[in-house]
């Protein structure tokens, strides 16, 4: 039935508009990105990426139609003269012929275009492959098997199997098509007996599955380079089996699929189809014994009952190759004795503890945002960063670091307004020396408040504290129109006392892109789905659009090519906030080295923790290499990327492929190089490798007993969460103080340490040489769970005092240190201090635990610890001891234990009502704490062991005998800013 006249003439005028409409959708996200790329001065990248993500999909889509296309037109064309009639009638293809039929032009054109669609897009996503094939750079090492050079593996390889892969589906659809077309169109017929087929269709299948047969044979010759990546074996690579039975397996298949391929072409010559099934019997008959069977036999039968024998050469070029990609070949490792007894080492002059870092990145986040957040829509990462700056006296220190970000206008103003053109930007940087706290147990900060005021603003000439670019969630989902008119600033930049109560600023960035001309406008409007873009008259000709604000997000869209660390940190680079990011080049198609998952190996308690915006992938990769340091301006968003391993031949193929996008490293300044450190995830990546690649020999690695495990994180209980590396100043033996980046092992088997690992993460000569110290394997040296339960046994009952009433025990990150010729555990703890006024808890420094073999010592602070440890009189508390004591003794030790009790909740509640006060009083805080202290100390001379309060910290070990009499009440409203 057709339909009314105006209907029709609707219809393509309803298409037409929706057409345009979408046209005009693609060409604003086409547009816009272009001018954000302009706006950041990447326009090689984006014009890079699309052209050749145009070239390729015209060449798919062509190919493609052209092989499909032109083998329909051919069947077509060669369709029998009088139609179906030449097989004796008609068939049931006669109705769909005739249905068909007279739309065939209208359905191959729409057929042809999503064929064309299809194959562009899938040619245009493998841009990555294609430039890597084109300006590949040769690598200057060979395979162990074939003797090639790198380079075929990693960048041409993949090229020719995506080549392959095309073809083989071109001449598929091509096959099906055509024959669809031939039985339409007469050219055969299913009939009984067998098939009836013309001699044009007959040669144009036999062709086209030749065709097939032929690509087959190219890719069984193909398919024996693959075998370096075979996971086949007792590892990675090609074993045994491989080498002597798969890879003459695919020689020879390569030329039984030759031959197949002739018997189908001589079948154009000679009727039936004897040839062609003689061929097909064949390659499926040789597929399954020559490519399935035999290896499985060589495999079951000669390999299994020797395997170490015979896979020894094989996993001797697994642990090179996996050594030289993961770049651990150079890992030093030495042999370490660790002392465990504290009388028999000299300590007298070893300073190389006593600046180490106490405070907990982790853990004080929770302190910085209750004492430093000033506002309730501000706040700071859960997990700080480390970094280093100079104390007064010009030595680096250790430093906790948080930047202010922004969540959003208050609970109740969320409009289109305040939350895009007035609350746009975080403000401030926050840090603190790692390696003290204030009389209140607080981060001692040497820059807080806003404006931001301290020490570390002088020292480091900061001039630039607004925040517009970070990683908070708001900033990362929002964008902000900012600049505006600069005679009424409206963005909010920080509150102040007086007056409005908040000073505004107006944005006068470089980045961002101009949004003041109607063009822009419009396109913006429609890429948010946002009118108001289109419509406020706060927008100007001053006033920038800035999005995608987000470092790392930032950083991958400028860098695509490039795989990003999870963790980017903030810096005083140049008297500005600068996010510095680690980037990797990586790849899965090294040969011979171990193929792991990167989430799995970078997986540890701070990853689980923490909440960035996106996590690394779950590929697989079998190379890496820290080759850029990329930087991110907080203020105006400027991408630089600089780089950092000038002889990776996979960074040198991208910066070919992207000429001056990547800035030589020797343009880094003074300032930033202060602040580069070594990637956490680089790291992650390689101690996970070491564990069991710290073994060269083969056998060795084969029966595998020195294989060793990264500890569980001993403050998580019985969760199955790996220790995350530590970021503190350490000395190896025989060195100097040096930022580093450390980490333990335990045996695959057994609590007790088998090895510390450090990496020396200041640039310099020695910048990422990793170093070993293996412990003896016949001396049970404590590992870290078992240091962390001598702890809690030991002095639960005194550390739980400290957790009355509403505030609890937090044990802090457990340090593992070289000193003294042995190993020495440093563990803060805090007591989390209850907050008021709808505040959450935050933590407090209060004790520091020392442990050095069996010997183990608590004080407020770390010289104290040390001292009752390495003291020639210090003596370990036992049971025993405490039995010995006369009956007449006893009386004497209740009493005084009694009053040490008393003394101790009097100071306690001293300590509550001072921090209760307003503004908290801390001067009176930290004389209670100190009283407290002194109860403590005749508790543990008295031999009590108080009862632990409810907290989830408390020890089930622990023995009390005496139990506080009074609790505190009231919850301690949280300091001013600045503490």
């Amino acid at each position: 039935m057709r339909l009314p006249r105006r209907p029709r003439l609707l219809l393509p005028v309803a298409i037409a508009l929706v057409a345009i409409v979408a046209l005009f959708f693609l060409f604003s996200g086409i547009y816009t990105d272009y001018l954000w790329f302009d706006a950041i001065d990447y326009i090689p990248v984006f014009s890079g990426v699309l052209l050749t993500e145009i070239v390729l999909f015209l060449i798919g889509a062509l190919l493609m139609v052209g092989i499909v296309g032109g083998n329909m037109l051919l069947a077509f064309r060669t369709r029998p003269m009088f139609g179906p009639a030449m097989f004796g009638g008609g068939s049931g293809a006669d109705r769909y012929r005739m249905a068909i039929d007279p739309h065939r032009k209208l359905i191959f054109i729409v057929g042809m275009a999503l064929i064309g669609l299809f194959a562009g897009s899938s040619s245009a996503g493998q841009w990555p492959t294609w430039m890597q094939f084109a300006n590949g750079e040769k690598f200057g090492k060979t395979d162990e098997q074939f003797k090639m050079d790198l380079s075929f593996f990693m960048f041409d390889l993949p090229f020719i199997r995506m080549l392959l892969n095309f073809l083989f589906t071109a001449v598929v659809i091509a096959a099906i098509l055509s024959a669809i077309t031939h039985y339409l169109y007469g050219g055969f017929r299913l009939q009984s007996p067998g098939v009836h087929a013309s001699r044009a269709a007959r040669i144009h299948l036999s062709v086209l599955v030749g065709v097939f047969v032929l690509l087959k044979a190219v890719a069984y010759w193909i398919d024996q380079f693959d075998l370096v990546f075979s996971d086949r074996g007792f590892v990675h690579g090609a074993s045994y089996t491989d080498v002597n039975a798969v890879l003459p397996a695919k020689n020879i298949l390569a030329i039984i699929a030759l031959i197949c391929a002739a018997l189908f072409f001589a079948a154009i010559f000679r009727p039936g189809g004897m040839l062609p099934g003689v061929s097909l019997g064949l390659l499926v008959l040789s597929a399954v014994l020559i490519g399935g069977v035999y290896p499985l036999l060589v495999e079951q039968f000669q390999v299994k009952p020797n395997q170490q024998g015979k896979e020894a050469p094989y996993i001797g070029r697994n642990i090179t190759a996996t050594r030289d990609a993961y770049k651990i070949g150079d890992a030093e490792v030495t042999p370490y004795t660790a002392e465990a007894d504290p009388t028999k080492v000299q300590v007298s002059g070893d300073a190389s503890v006593s600046g180490v870092r106490l405070l907990d990145p982790a853990l004080v986040s929770a302190t910085y945002e209750q004492t430093q957040r000033i506002r309730g829509f501000y706040a700071f990462a859960d997990q700080l960063d480390v970094d280093r700056y100079p104390d007064s006296t010009g030595k680096l220190v250790d430093h906790i670091v948080g930047v202010r970000e922004l969540t959003g206008p208050p609970q109740g103003q969320s409009n289109w307004i305040n939350r895009h053109l007035v609350y746009t930007h975080g403000y401030g940087i926050v840090t603190a020396p790692g390696n003290k706290v204030d009389s209140g147990g607080l981060p001692d900060y040497d820059a807080k408040n806003m404006p931001v005021t301290g020490p570390l603003v002088t020292s480091t000439n900061l001039k630039e504290s607004r925040i517009y670019f970070g990683e908070h969630e708001n900033i990362t989902n929002n964008y902000a129109i900012a600049g505006g008119n600069p005679n009424r600033p409206q963005e909010l930049d920080y509150p102040e006392t007086g007056g409005t109560g908040q000073a505004n600023t107006t944005y006068t960035g470089a980045g961002g892109v101009p949004v003041g001309s109607f063009i822009n406008r419009l396109f913006y409007a429609a890429k948010y789905g946002e009118v108001n873009i289109l419509l406020s008259g706060d927008i100007n000709d001053n006033s920038k659009i800035l999005y995608e604000r987000n470092p790392r997000l930032r950083i991958q869209k400028v860098a695509p090519f490039l795989t990003l660390d999870s963790n980017p940190y903030p810096a005083i680079v140049d008297g500005r906030v600068t996010w510095i990011v680690d980037a990797y080049t990586t790849s899965n198609a090294y040969p011979y080295s171990q193929s792991e998952s990167l989430g799995e190996m970078t997986r540890d308690l701070s990853t689980d923790r923490s909440r960035v915006i996106a996590q690394q992938p779950q590929d697989k990769i079998n190379y890496i290499r820290n080759s850029v340091k990329a930087t991110v301006d907080a203020y105006d968003g400027t991408v630089t990327l600089y780089g950092w391993d000038a002889n990776d031949p996979v960074l040198k193929t991208w910066s070919k492929a992207f000429p001056g996008v990547i800035r030589p490293a020797a343009e880094m300044s003074e300032d930033l190089r202060a602040h580069v450190r070594y990637p956490e995830d680089l790291f992650k990546v390689q101690r996970y490798t070491l564990s069991r690649y710290h073994i060269t020999d083969a056998a060795a690695f084969y029966s595998g007993q020195d294989f060793w495990n990264v500890p569980n994180d001993p403050s998580q209980g019985d969760r199955n969460i790996k220790q995350p590396p530590y970021y503190l100043t350490a000395t190896m033996p025989g060195g100097q103080p040096t930022f580093s980046l450390t980490t333990t092992f335990v045996p695959r088997e057994g609590p007790n340490l088998a090895a510390f690992m450090a990496v020396d993460s200041t640039a310099g000569p020695n910048y990422g040489k990793l170093r070993i110290l293996r412990m003896p394997s016949n001396t049970p040296i404590p590992g870290p769970g078992q240091a962390q339960n001598a702890f809690q046994s030991r002095f639960a009952g005194e550390l739980n005092l400290l957790g009355v009433g509403a505030s609890s025990v937090r044990y802090g990150n457990l340090l593992t240190l070289p000193y003294a010729g042995g190993l020495v555990y440093i563990e803060p703890v805090y007591i989390q201090v209850a907050a008021g006024g709808g505040q959450e808890p935050y933590p407090i420094l209060q004790r520091v635990l020392v442990s050095f073999g069996s010997k183990i010592g608590v004080d407020r602070t770390l010289q104290g610890a040390l001292a009752q440890v390495f003291s020639a009189d210090q003596q370990t508390q036992t049971d025993e001891n405490a039995q010995e004591n006369q009956p007449t003794e006893n009386n004497q030790a209740a009493t005084a234990l009694s009053t040490a009790i008393s003394e101790a909740e009097k100071a306690y509640d001293d300590a509550q009502k001072a921090l209760q006060s307003d503004p908290p009083n801390w001067v009176e805080y930290g004389k209670a704490q100190q009283r407290l202290d002194d109860a403590l100390e005749k508790l543990k001379t008295a031999g009590a062991q108080p009862v632990p309060s409810a907290s989830p910290t408390a020890s089930p070990s622990a023995s009390p005998t005496a139990t506080p009499t009074a609790t505190p009440t009231g919850s301690p409203t949280p300091p001013p800013a600045g503490g």
